[in-house]
């Protein structure tokens, strides 16, 4: 029985706090700060995944597709892994996670940490690869292995629609006018764009983005403006309103100056979800600097699209994700040069 322990009580009911960009407009953004699921976890605390990996764990155990005999196993660019090795290892289910070789030194310790077995594949075949691996693996013993396949179960943008969603609406008081989330699996735009949807009755604008080439540094965030890379069925792209499209420069760039902007300040906390103070004192920052992933400085800079393309006034109240915390991309090609973290 593996004896490693998470806490879920901290998933879900994130912060919420108001940056500041450079718009030409004084539209009010605002950044959802998802780290702080599991934010006790080593390896720069949980991410927006922490969500989907509880969902799609809950689900299949109360549907009787998950035991304690099953190998818990998934494809993954380093977040969802880290957070189904976490959550499944904590309930005693042995792990294995399949994943790129060149993925983030933190999320493959996270999952290290967690007792899982790592299947790495060479970066270079593309990610299309790594889901065919776990679908080999798979093959070899069907019986054994239970897969909760984030690309495919609903219980991934129905664990947004069914939590971030109404988190959102609630702690901007019903004032949101836009959602912004970059697509991976689809499921966070998916989910939180139906959410939003429904709660306001159309009047949210769900925006997505996607990378601008498919040889892409922004973890996490899938290539699929061409039809020859794998669609998630997770993601409806009917569910979005606009599309944008950045590139690894400008969302390092923003993240960047993120990280200047509150050198000697944090954001201001308009909700703090569930978290008291202190522990929003200690876990927004990391070495004393406020860092982000590199997902959330491509939605910084989604949002300056938005702005550049008049699409935001002074009445517009805008909402992104804060995917994940910086420091687990300490190591990865460039983020030295664009953030200088240790």
């Amino acid at each position: 029985m593996n004896d490693f322990v998470v806490d879920e009580a901290t998933i879900f009911e994130t912060p919420l706090v108001k940056l500041e960009l450079d718009l030409s407009v004084d539209a009010d953004v605002y950044g959802k700060v998802e780290w702080f699921n599991l934010h006790d976890a080593p390896y720069g605390g949980g991410s927006v995944k922490s969500r989907i990996a509880k969902e799609m764990l809950d689900g299949a155990e109360a549907r009787g597709e998950l035991d304690g005999d099953a190998t818990v196993i998934e494809p993954t660019s380093g977040n969802t892994g880290s957070e189904v090795a976490r959550l499944a290892a904590a309930r005693g289910y042995d792990v294995e996670i399949v994943m790129p070789d060149n993925a983030s030194g933190g999320k493959i310790d996270a999952v290290r940490d967690a007792g899982a077995e790592i299947h790495f594949v060479d970066a270079d075949r593309g990610y299309d690869a790594v889901i065919e691996r776990c679908e080999a693996l798979i093959a070899t013993d069907p019986d054994r292995y239970y897969r909760p396949n984030q690309y495919e179960n609903p219980d991934n943008p129905g664990a947004h629609e069914r939590t971030t969603a109404p988190e959102i609406w609630d702690a901007t008081d019903g004032d949101v006018t836009h959602f912004v989330a970059g697509v991976g699996t689809g499921g966070t735009i998916t989910g939180t764009g139906r959410g939003l949807t429904g709660l306001s009755d159309g009047a949210v604008e769900v925006v997505g983005f996607e990378p601008d080439e498919p040889l892409h540094a922004i973890d996490g965030l899938k290539f699929l403006k061409t039809g020859d890379h794998y669609h998630p069925d997770t993601y409806d792209e009917s569910v979005l309103d606009r599309k944008v499209y950045v590139s690894t420069s400008t969302a390092y760039d923003r993240a960047r100056e993120l990280r200047d902007r509150y050198a000697d300040r944090d954001p201001a906390v308009t909700d703090p979800g569930q978290h008291d103070p202190e522990t929003i004192e200690t876990r927004l920052r990391v070495d004393g600097q406020f860092v982000v992933g590199t997902s959330s400085g491509a939605g910084a800079q989604a949002v300056h699209r938005l702005d550049e393309a008049d699409h935001l006034d002074d009445d517009s109240v805008v909402v992104f994700m804060l995917c994940d915390r910086g420091d687990k991309y300490a190591d990865i090609p460039l983020w030295d040069a664009y953030l200088d973290v240790e």
